[in-house]
């Protein structure tokens, strides 16, 4: 299967992918922090290629509710990134996945399909991530674990805490090889 990972410059979804077997590649305006098949660009200029499948973490700034006490400063900033989002959700991929904390996304285009949380997947932690789904099975936990703990939201302030927060979980990763790489 020929996997974009759009957004992601940490590689950490698109090596689960490769790891899987497939064919997949991230992409992102960085530089990937792992070596692999990456796009350093706009993932706009790369959806003309044909992929079977689309998994996009788009930026949440000016998406997530988390932040919502700045929106009314930034309606232009929070127009472009909800044009952003309905652009790859009806991009020509056949099989799509767009990932987001609990945001906007939610009000202005459509609810989620799915939430699921990291101790579903082998990390004792919370999250809420937002799932929106194209031709894709929600994902089925495959290992729920104690433990609850808000590290990401707990995360030291800092000029890398976006990159930290935004990073996928490795089992979360997992499961979307596993799961949507047999779709």
């Amino acid at each position: 299967m020929k996997v974009l990972v759009a957004c992601e410059f940490s590689g950490i979804v698109r090596d689960a992918f490769i790891a899987a077997g497939h064919d997949a590649v991230s992409c992102d305006l960085l530089p990937s922090e792992r070596p692999g098949p990456h796009i350093e660009g706009d993932v706009l200029d790369a959806l003309d290629q044909e992929w079977d499948l689309l998994i996009a973490h788009p930026p949440c700034t000016h998406l997530a509710v988390s932040g919502a006490r700045w929106f009314k400063d930034r309606p232009l900033e929070q127009m472009r990134a909800l044009a952003f989002v309905s652009y790859l959700l009806d991009a020509p991929v056949p099989r799509i996945a767009l990932e987001n904390p609990v945001s906007i996304i939610s009000s202005r285009i459509r609810k989620p399909d799915q939430i699921i949380q990291p101790w579903m997947f082998g990390h004792g932690e919370v999250k809420a991530t937002c799932l929106w789904l194209k031709n894709l099975p929600p994902l089925v936990p495959t290992d729920i674990v104690e433990g609850r703990t808000p590290r990401v939201h707990f995360a030291s302030p800092g000029p890398d805490r976006w990159k930290e927060r935004s990073r996928t979980l490795p089992g979360i990763a997992a499961a979307m090889a596993a799961q949507w790489g047999a779709a």
